[in-house]
């Protein structure tokens, strides 16, 4: 009679096998902060994908209202144009989330255009241009990095709590101007 506990766990030696590139965990977490930054710029490009899809929606109320002066066909025009832009925007978003190098290009040649937004918009686009741009932004545009990233799934970018009561200030501020706009309008 045999005496083989069928629960006991397996003896076989298992070589644990990765298609990872050697230091992968070191490479990634060198650039994780990096990372981080020109990924939040895909978040810019859906706020901007957001906010222009309600521009066309507010053109196309605004004209089935009447509010509107303007000829009609201009405006269907616009709000067509706005929300090509705004699809745009929601894509190129992915792309550069996803770290696409056509998305790096794409996001170049905006950001260029975005310079001419003087001051905000060429504070905004300047700093878009050089994350994507620098030894660390070319760096983690290379089809290796794409392995690194898929290799190491558990390094994680964690957000300073000094940046995110920033953060809930800035939203806190932005939502006291729109109600004291909203309250100077229903007033006056």
């Amino acid at each position: 009679m045999s005496t083989v506990n069928p629960y006991a766990p397996p003896e076989a030696r298992v070589d644990d096998v990765s298609d990872a590139p050697a230091g992968a965990e070191a490479v990634r977490r060198e650039y994780i902060k990096h990372e981080a930054a020109v990924r939040s710029i895909g978040v810019l490009y859906y706020f901007g994908g957001i906010a222009t899809m309600f521009v066309s929606i507010a053109l196309l109320v605004a004209m089935a209202s009447g509010a509107s002066n303007l000829d009609s066909v201009f405006i269907i025009v616009m709000a067509v144009v706005y929300l090509g832009l705004g699809a745009l925007s929601f894509f190129v978003g992915r792309g550069i989330r996803q770290l696409a190098s056509w998305a790096r290009t794409t996001v170049t040649v905006l950001s260029v255009i975005g310079l001419l937004g003087f001051p905000i918009g060429t504070l905004i686009n300047g700093y878009i241009l050089y994350l994507l741009h620098c030894a660390k932004g070319k760096r983690i545009f290379e089809p290796d990095y794409a392995a690194i990233v898929a290799a190491t799934p558990f390094v994680k970018y964690r957000t300073s709590i000094v940046v995110w009561i920033l953060l809930g200030l800035v939203v806190l501020v932005i939502a006291a101007v729109l109600i004291a706009q909203i309250g100077a309008r229903s007033v006056g």
